[in-house]
Protein backbone atom coordinates (compact mmCIF):
# COMPACT_ATOMS: atom_id res chain seq x y z
CA UNK A 1 0.00 0.00 0.00
CA UNK A 2 1.64 3.28 -1.11
CA UNK A 3 2.05 5.88 1.59
CA UNK A 4 -0.40 8.77 1.30
CA UNK A 5 1.29 12.10 0.66
CA UNK A 6 0.80 14.66 3.41
CA UNK A 7 -1.84 17.24 2.62
CA UNK A 8 -0.60 20.82 2.57
CA UNK A 9 -2.58 24.00 3.10
CA UNK A 10 -1.87 27.64 2.31
CA UNK A 11 -2.24 30.32 4.98
CA UNK A 12 -5.22 31.65 3.02
CA UNK A 13 -6.96 28.28 3.25
CA UNK A 14 -6.47 28.17 7.02
CA UNK A 15 -7.70 31.77 7.32
CA UNK A 16 -11.01 30.81 5.67
CA UNK A 17 -11.91 28.67 8.72
CA UNK A 18 -12.24 31.52 11.19
CA UNK A 19 -15.41 31.10 13.24
CA UNK A 20 -16.66 28.97 16.13
CA UNK A 21 -18.56 26.59 13.86
CA UNK A 22 -15.58 26.15 11.52
CA UNK A 23 -12.37 26.72 13.47
CA UNK A 24 -8.92 25.96 12.17
CA UNK A 25 -5.52 27.09 13.44
CA UNK A 26 -1.96 26.32 12.48
CA UNK A 27 1.02 25.92 14.76
CA UNK A 28 4.54 24.54 14.52
CA UNK A 29 4.03 23.55 10.88
CA UNK A 30 0.75 21.69 11.36
CA UNK A 31 -2.86 22.57 10.55
CA UNK A 32 -5.58 21.63 13.03
CA UNK A 33 -9.38 21.59 12.89
CA UNK A 34 -10.60 22.58 16.37
CA UNK A 35 -14.29 22.79 15.43
CA UNK A 36 -15.17 19.75 17.57
CA UNK A 37 -13.24 21.21 20.51
CA UNK A 38 -15.16 24.49 20.21
CA UNK A 39 -18.47 22.63 20.08
CA UNK A 40 -17.62 20.49 23.10
CA UNK A 41 -16.64 23.52 25.18
CA UNK A 42 -19.13 26.04 23.82
CA UNK A 43 -19.68 28.88 26.30
CA UNK A 44 -16.47 28.16 28.21
CA UNK A 45 -14.60 31.43 28.80
CA UNK A 46 -11.30 29.58 28.39
CA UNK A 47 -12.18 29.10 24.70
CA UNK A 48 -12.11 32.85 24.06
CA UNK A 49 -8.38 33.17 23.17
CA UNK A 50 -8.73 30.18 20.82
CA UNK A 51 -11.84 31.61 19.16
CA UNK A 52 -10.07 34.95 18.75
CA UNK A 53 -7.17 33.18 17.04
CA UNK A 54 -9.39 31.20 14.63
CA UNK A 55 -7.89 31.01 11.14
CA UNK A 56 -4.44 32.20 12.22
CA UNK A 57 -1.05 30.75 13.06
CA UNK A 58 -0.46 30.41 16.81
CA UNK A 59 3.06 29.01 16.76
CA UNK A 60 4.14 31.85 19.07
CA UNK A 61 2.09 30.20 21.83
CA UNK A 62 4.51 27.27 21.90
CA UNK A 63 8.15 26.37 22.38
CA UNK A 64 9.29 25.31 18.91
CA UNK A 65 11.84 22.85 20.32
CA UNK A 66 9.58 21.00 22.76
CA UNK A 67 6.09 21.60 21.36
CA UNK A 68 4.99 22.60 24.85
CA UNK A 69 3.52 25.94 25.86
CA UNK A 70 5.93 28.81 26.24
CA UNK A 71 6.61 29.63 29.89
CA UNK A 72 7.85 32.50 32.00
CA UNK A 73 8.68 33.15 35.63
CA UNK A 74 5.78 34.62 37.59
CA UNK A 75 7.16 37.80 39.23
CA UNK A 76 5.01 37.29 42.32
CA UNK A 77 5.42 33.58 43.06
CA UNK A 78 8.74 33.00 41.31
CA UNK A 79 7.23 29.88 39.71
CA UNK A 80 7.57 28.91 36.06
CA UNK A 81 4.10 29.10 34.51
CA UNK A 82 2.61 29.06 30.99
CA UNK A 83 3.04 32.33 29.11
CA UNK A 84 -0.41 33.34 27.86
CA UNK A 85 -0.40 37.10 27.17
CA UNK A 86 -3.75 36.85 25.35
CA UNK A 87 -5.39 35.19 28.35
CA UNK A 88 -5.38 31.71 29.83
CA UNK A 89 -7.05 29.19 27.54
CA UNK A 90 -8.48 25.69 27.66
CA UNK A 91 -6.30 23.02 29.36
CA UNK A 92 -3.83 25.61 30.69
CA UNK A 93 -3.54 25.30 34.49
CA UNK A 94 -4.30 28.38 36.60
CA UNK A 95 -1.38 30.41 37.93
CA UNK A 96 -2.26 29.36 41.49
CA UNK A 97 -3.33 25.85 42.55
CA UNK A 98 -7.12 25.50 42.51
CA UNK A 99 -9.51 22.69 43.36
CA UNK A 100 -11.87 24.02 40.66
CA UNK A 101 -9.49 23.10 37.87
CA UNK A 102 -10.30 19.67 36.42
CA UNK A 103 -7.32 17.59 35.39
CA UNK A 104 -9.24 14.63 33.97
CA UNK A 105 -9.16 15.76 30.33
CA UNK A 106 -6.21 13.53 29.42
CA UNK A 107 -3.80 15.22 27.05
CA UNK A 108 -4.21 18.92 26.25
CA UNK A 109 -5.78 19.77 22.88
CA UNK A 110 -2.50 21.00 21.39
CA UNK A 111 -1.01 17.53 21.90
CA UNK A 112 -4.03 15.71 20.44
CA UNK A 113 -3.14 14.49 16.95
CA UNK A 114 -6.79 13.69 16.17
CA UNK A 115 -7.32 17.39 15.38
CA UNK A 116 -4.58 17.38 12.72
CA UNK A 117 -5.74 17.80 9.12
CA UNK A 118 -2.42 18.45 7.39
CA UNK A 119 0.64 20.65 7.22
CA UNK A 120 1.11 24.36 6.63
CA UNK A 121 3.03 25.14 3.47
CA UNK A 122 6.30 26.96 4.05
CA UNK A 123 6.16 28.42 0.54
CA UNK A 124 3.35 28.88 -1.96
CA UNK A 125 3.38 29.95 -5.59
CA UNK A 126 1.03 30.81 -8.41
CA UNK A 127 0.71 28.62 -11.47
CA UNK A 128 -1.43 28.98 -14.57
CA UNK A 129 -3.21 25.90 -15.89
CA UNK A 130 -4.54 26.00 -19.45
CA UNK A 131 -7.03 23.44 -20.74
CA UNK A 132 -5.92 22.88 -24.33
CA UNK A 133 -9.32 21.41 -25.22
CA UNK A 134 -11.37 24.46 -24.20
CA UNK A 135 -8.68 27.14 -24.15
CA UNK A 136 -9.69 28.18 -20.64
CA UNK A 137 -6.97 29.14 -18.16
CA UNK A 138 -6.97 29.29 -14.37
CA UNK A 139 -4.34 30.82 -12.11
CA UNK A 140 -4.25 29.12 -8.72
CA UNK A 141 -2.11 29.25 -5.59
CA UNK A 142 -0.44 25.95 -4.79
CA UNK A 143 1.97 24.69 -2.15
CA UNK A 144 5.56 24.06 -3.20
CA UNK A 145 5.54 20.78 -1.30
CA UNK A 146 2.57 19.36 -3.21
CA UNK A 147 2.86 16.72 -5.89
CA UNK A 148 1.28 17.31 -9.29
CA UNK A 149 -1.40 14.79 -8.27
CA UNK A 150 -2.31 17.01 -5.32
CA UNK A 151 -2.30 20.10 -7.53
CA UNK A 152 -4.58 18.22 -9.92
CA UNK A 153 -7.02 17.75 -7.02
CA UNK A 154 -7.06 21.53 -6.50
CA UNK A 155 -7.72 22.00 -10.21
CA UNK A 156 -10.75 19.69 -10.09
CA UNK A 157 -12.76 22.68 -8.82
CA UNK A 158 -12.44 24.08 -12.36
CA UNK A 159 -12.33 20.81 -14.30
CA UNK A 160 -14.07 17.83 -12.70
CA UNK A 161 -12.64 15.52 -15.39
CA UNK A 162 -9.04 16.62 -14.88
CA UNK A 163 -7.94 13.03 -14.18
CA UNK A 164 -8.62 12.32 -17.86
CA UNK A 165 -5.98 14.84 -18.92
CA UNK A 166 -2.24 14.60 -19.47
CA UNK A 167 -0.27 17.42 -17.87
CA UNK A 168 2.60 19.11 -19.67
CA UNK A 169 5.02 21.99 -19.15
CA UNK A 170 6.30 23.26 -22.49
CA UNK A 171 6.66 19.89 -24.29
CA UNK A 172 7.53 17.82 -21.21
CA UNK A 173 4.97 15.33 -19.86
CA UNK A 174 4.85 15.89 -16.10
CA UNK A 175 5.28 13.17 -13.48
CA UNK A 176 2.23 13.38 -11.24
CA UNK A 177 3.93 11.84 -8.20
CA UNK A 178 6.54 14.60 -8.08
CA UNK A 179 6.30 18.28 -7.01
CA UNK A 180 6.80 21.16 -9.42
CA UNK A 181 10.53 21.51 -8.78
CA UNK A 182 10.88 17.75 -9.25
CA UNK A 183 9.43 18.32 -12.72
CA UNK A 184 12.03 20.99 -13.58
CA UNK A 185 9.66 23.86 -12.79
CA UNK A 186 11.77 25.67 -10.17
CA UNK A 187 10.50 28.21 -7.67
CA UNK A 188 12.16 31.54 -8.57
CA UNK A 189 10.33 33.89 -6.20
CA UNK A 190 13.44 34.65 -4.15
CA UNK A 191 15.42 35.52 -7.30
CA UNK A 192 12.59 37.74 -8.60
CA UNK A 193 12.38 39.55 -5.27
CA UNK A 194 16.15 40.07 -5.23
CA UNK A 195 16.00 41.60 -8.72
CA UNK A 196 12.86 43.63 -7.88
CA UNK A 197 10.90 41.82 -10.59
CA UNK A 198 7.16 41.37 -10.15
CA UNK A 199 6.78 37.62 -9.60
CA UNK A 200 3.24 37.75 -11.02
CA UNK A 201 4.66 38.60 -14.44
CA UNK A 202 6.41 35.24 -14.64
CA UNK A 203 3.82 32.64 -13.66
CA UNK A 204 4.65 29.22 -15.13
CA UNK A 205 1.95 27.87 -17.42
CA UNK A 206 1.03 24.20 -17.37
CA UNK A 207 -1.01 22.74 -20.21
CA UNK A 208 -3.52 19.94 -19.75
CA UNK A 209 -4.45 17.85 -22.79
CA UNK A 210 -7.58 15.72 -22.91
CA UNK A 211 -6.29 12.20 -23.45
CA UNK A 212 -8.51 11.56 -26.48
CA UNK A 213 -6.77 14.49 -28.17
CA UNK A 214 -3.41 12.79 -27.65
CA UNK A 215 -4.36 9.52 -29.32
CA UNK A 216 -3.16 9.14 -32.91
CA UNK A 217 -5.96 9.39 -35.44
CA UNK A 218 -6.83 6.12 -37.15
Amino acid sequence: QPKMAARYFTSAEVAAHNCESDLWVSYLGGVYDLTALAKEHQGNLLMKPILTAAGTDISHWFNSKTGNLRTHIDPITGLEIPFTPHGRFLHVPPACPSTKWATDFGQPWWKDSSFAVGKLSTCTRLIKITNMLTGQSQTIEVCNEETLAQIEQRYQVYNSHSESYTWKFLTQVLEMDKPLDGNNIPELTAQFDELAIDRNEFIPELQVYYNDDLRPSS
